[in-house]
């Protein structure tokens, strides 16, 4: 019996190398003998990878047998109200969040935010059918959905026809976060019936504008623009 001369380690006879270092393993004894075959295997074995298809084939049969036995539960035992609607809106929303990067990865980013929204809206449409009043989704819940997607929408359009750098991105970003966060101020006023003002959202909006003005003058500046890029790693 030998041994690995780097760690010590006992050797099998047929061993070419140690198996915990890689040392190579040299017999003076039986230099030019027909060395006998490795009892471990030479090719590592490997799993196979899982497909596309088969993730969608189990995320499918989840969310319909989420939604489905929900749906039974509710019809046959507590049925007192269609509370099996948020679960299926649940399994909705994930189903068409999920469908381009399982089912069909060529849909395009538009499309597939607009199908985003659409799902979103009609399970915010499923809770208001199970509250007394369905004033707060057509004149809060909706728009607030259309204007967020919109604000998506037009800031993945920039990104894909326009080559913007992490500072152009950051920049269109706090752009659109106070456009957003007035929008939704007016439109929860409007709901109440108060004066169309801006109280919290124009703290937002102040703090947007300096840092908008801010990364203006970082990407006319091209010495301060470099330097941030140097120092930021990007």
């Amino acid at each position: 019996m030998s041994y690995c001369v780097n760690c010590g380690v006992e050797l099998e006879a047929s061993l070419r190398e140690c198996p915990l270092c890689h040392t190579p393993v040299i017999n003076l004894k039986e230099m030019g003998k027909e060395v006998p075959p490795s009892p471990y295997p030479e090719n590592r074995g490997q799993v196979e990878e899982v497909k596309r298809k088969d993730l969608g084939i189990l995320l499918s049969v989840v969310l319909t047998a989420t939604g489905g036995t929900c749906l039974l539960l509710n019809l046959l035992v507590f049925n007192r109200s269609l509370w099996s609607l948020l679960v299926i809106g649940i399994c909705i929303c994930l189903f068409v969040f999920t469908f381009p990067l399982v089912y069909y990865r060529k849909m395009p980013p538009s499309l597939s935010l607009l199908a985003d929204g659409a799902a979103v809206a009609v399970y915010l449409y499923m809770i208001a059918y199970l509250t007394p009043s369905t004033t707060w989704f057509w004149r809060l819940g909706l728009p607030i959905v259309a204007i967020f997607f919109l604000c998506v929408e037009i800031f993945v359009f920039l990104l894909r026809k326009i080559p913007l750098s992490m500072l152009s991105g950051a920049l269109c970003l706090f752009v659109e976060i106070p456009l957003f966060c007035a929008s939704l101020e007016l439109l929860i006023r409007h709901m109440l019936a108060r004066t169309l003002r801006l109280s919290w959202s124009a703290v937002v909006l102040t703090v947007c504008v300096i840092i908008d003005m801010a990364l203006v003058t970082i990407l006319v500046k091209k010495r301060l623009r470099n330097e941030v890029r140097r120092r930021l790693h990007f």
